[in-house]
């Protein structure tokens, strides 16, 4: 089992930064990778961006890439998202994830609670 705690969500106006953390506890070393998904109410959810734990090689999708980036403090055990250049359209929960499979971006087997974020033009 694999535990996903998120935290740093917030309002921010179109152009600022934030930065999501997912403390993540538990049998991390079995896991394929990491990441980050989101979703606006009623529409389909989006992966975001991704780790492979076992090279730390990053992912991400079209629409985040050159904004976003993601990272993990292995002391820490936290992952981080870092958002800048936010535009409203980024507006989502985001929710942490973790997968053990060759799938694992597009379909985990841990999930976080999810934090918000919220961007104002």
């Amino acid at each position: 089992q694999v535990q996903l705690v998120e935290s740093g969500g917030g309002s921010v106006q179109a152009g600022g930064s934030l930065r999501l953390s997912c403390e993540y506890s538990g049998s991390t070393s079995r896991t394929n990778c990491m990441g980050w998904i989101r979703q606006i109410s009623g529409k389909m959810r989006e992966v975001v961006a991704a780790i492979y734990t076992s090279t730390d090689i990053t992912w991400y999708a079209d629409s985040v890439k050159g904004r976003f980036s993601t990272y993990r403090d292995n002391d820490r055990g936290t992952l981080y998202l870092e958002m800048n250049g936010l535009k409203p359209e980024d507006t989502a929960m985001y929710r942490c994830v973790a997968g053990r499979s060759r799938n694992c971006r597009s379909d985990p087997d841990y999930y976080g609670q999810g934090t918000q974020v919220t961007v104002s033009s």
